[in-house]
């Protein structure tokens, strides 16, 4: 405290180095409102209005975002939108394809049935035809063999046609009547 009192007393009667004198406080205060007042006329003003034309920078990038935002939202629709077109034909073109594929082997089904129908109608009657044959002339050597036989059996010559044609259609008969209920 003596410190304290010592300062007092020095301010009171010899100035002091910490407490500057009124002339220097009063033509500092002046210089400071003279200072103070260029700053609110001059500079301050200059502040606002780069901070203004900041701030319309900044909100007009805001707005020019939300826009190209709002295009780009616009665009992605359109653009699920044409997606979702492009799957919907994409599965149309796919069924059509199914069905058309389904369309051919049906076709191609059917003519192979009809040409297998053909082959086998066709092969059925080359073998009824070599059947027929083969009976013709089994029947033509079983009767020469039969009126060969028939004439050493009986001791007389079969020359005659009409004797030797009755004679193997009689043997024939015969030997279908035998074999049919053997087959059946």
């Amino acid at each position: 405290m003596t410190t304290m009192t010592g300062l007092i007393l020095a301010a009171e009667g010899t100035p002091s180095p910490l407490v500057p004198a009124v002339y220097d406080i009063v033509w500092s205060a002046v210089c400071l409102a003279i200072i103070g007042f260029v700053f609110w006329k001059k500079v301050l003003p200059l502040f606002q209005k780069v901070l203004a034309e900041r701030t319309e920078k900044i909100e007009g990038g805001i707005a020019r975002a939300e826009a190209a935002q709002a295009e780009a939202q616009r665009t992605l629709e359109q653009y699920r939108e044409q997606l979702a077109e492009a799957r919907a034909e994409a599965a149309r073109i796919r069924d059509d394809a199914r069905a058309e594929g389904q369309q051919i082997i049906d076709e191609m089904r059917e003519q192979a049935q009809a040409e297998s129908a053909r082959i086998v109608a066709q092969g059925q009657h080359q073998l009824d035809a070599q059947r027929a044959q083969i009976v013709a002339e089994l029947r033509a050597d079983l009767g020469r063999v039969a009126v060969e036989l028939a004439g050493k059996v009986v001791g007389e010559s079969l020359e005659d046609e009409a004797r030797r044609r009755g004679t193997v259609d009689r043997f024939l008969d015969e030997l279908d009547a035998t074999a049919a209920p053997a087959t059946k």
